[in-house]
């Protein structure tokens, strides 16, 4: 595995282009497999995550291509309803390919999916979903194996509202003729996009963004274009990086208003964000913070974004006084608080809460990026830090971010690769 040496005391400036949302391109590249004709998606970013994706669409049978920064998908080719358990493995948004398997063919099967150990994410809240909807579910030696002869939408209540399920749930439903209703369902900006996508395609969707989303499907899903939303948490990451370095950033492609929980909290913390033209955002932070305690809790939209929680911890030990973290949504995501510890900050942790005394310098050390959020807590941690820190496992970090280093060393940073 591959390490990002960060050597820290730099303050960022410039400006950044954000890439597109890795958790918007996932879904939609796996809603292609609807289309009766080539889709053209513009802006997906070049991520590990988005390789494996486009290895499950081979392996299916479809022609994935890249023509610049664009992915041209053509599922004509789709002809296998199993998804190789060793590309189930290696990520969990695999999993996305489940519901327009099922609703193309009648069948799907496929492994409990892998991904980031960030706690227990089982598919029960999809798989009740599927069978709502007319599908009958075995376990097999392959896996979970699901079918349908005739899917007949209708209701579904989701017992939480999982952004994977509503997802899943929508592209089936885009291709079943009458209107299927999806109750507590996720709210995520990745939702409205997906939901945008499935209408080019053909599909009818109503409410999506809220709790109540209505689907009227068509038997058949023609070929469209389409552009991928900014990636929100990449925005709030680079927002972080500077707030936490005193820098001045300005963001290209960032929509403000998908970062409800964030925003509102640094502006209290005396960090300046301007809203300029075209998307277009201005981060001014303070070179030092007054004390002043934070507590926030992880949520679902438009609560504080769980993939924003460990960048957001990092950013807190620049920030004196007690703050506390309680992370509702996994029950494991609190491990970047032990190798934060390594950096010598004053954080206490168990699974779900973290005590944090900001305020406190921290000094370069060897970490590991245990998850993909937690690794750019960690990159951002040693932007602040004394010395030197070598952060292990770089490859967890690159599932999410296209060329992190790179991209913050043109903002000042010190950042190697090796």
């Amino acid at each position: 595995m591959g390490e990002f040496v960060v050597r820290g005391g730099r303050r960022l400036e410039g400006t950044l282009r954000v890439h597109g949302a890795k958790n918007a391109a996932l879904p939609i590249m796996a809603a292609a497999v609807l289309a009766s004709a080539p889709v053209t998606l513009e802006g997906v970013p070049k991520l590990r995550d988005v390789d494996v994706m486009i290895e499950v669409l081979r392996a299916l049978g479809a022609k994935v291509q890249w023509v610049d920064r664009t992915l041209v998908i053509d599922p004509s080719g789709i002809h296998q309803y199993v998804i190789p358990a060793e590309l189930m493995m290696k990520m969990r948004a695999s999993i996305f390919v489940i519901g327009p398997l099922l609703a193309k063919f009648g069948h799907a099967v496929a492994m409990q999916p892998g991904g980031c150990s960030i706690g227990d994410r089982p598919i029960d809240i999809h798989i009740y979903g599927f069978r709502q909807i007319g599908a009958d579910v075995t376990e097999t030696e392959q896996g979970t194996r699901l079918d349908a002869v005739n899917l007949t939408g209708g209701a579904v209540h989701l017992s939480y509202p999982s952004v994977g399920a509503t997802e899943n749930l929508m592209m089936a439903a885009a291709l079943i003729p009458g209107e299927t209703r999806i109750r507590n369902a996720a709210m995520e900006p990745e939702i409205v996009d997906l939901a945008q996508f499935l209408e080019k395609l053909g599909a009818t969707i109503r409410g999506a963004g809220t709790p109540d989303i209505r689907i009227v499907g068509r038997r058949e899903l023609h070929g469209a274009t389409h552009s991928v939303i900014p990636d929100r948490i990449e925005a709030a990451t680079f927002i972080l990086a500077a707030s936490a370095t005193g820098g001045h950033v300005v963001l290209e492609n960032c929509i403000i208003e998908h970062l409800p929980g964030l925003v509102g909290r640094l502006r209290d913390l005396g960090v300046e964000i301007r809203e300029g033209e075209g998307d277009r955002i201005e981060v001014n932070a303070p070179q030092a913070y007054r004390t002043m305690p934070v507590s926030l809790h992880t949520g679902p939209y438009p609560g504080f974004a769980t993939d924003m929680q460990a960048q957001f911890m990092a950013f807190l030990l620049k920030v004196p006084g007690v703050h506390i973290i309680s992370e509702r949504v996994f029950e494991n995501r609190l491990g970047h608080a032990r190798e934060l510890r390594r950096m010598g900050a004053q954080v206490m942790a168990d699974q779900r809460v973290a005590l944090i005394y900001g305020g406190h310098a921290l000094h370069g050390a060897t970490v590991r990026a245990l998850d993909l959020r937690a690794g750019a807590a960690l990159v951002i941690a040693g932007l602040t830090a004394d010395g030197q820190t070598v952060i292990t496992e770089r490859e967890v970090i690159e599932r999410g971010y296209e060329d992190l280093d790179a991209r913050l060393n043109t903002l000042g940073a010190d950042i190697d690769r090796r």
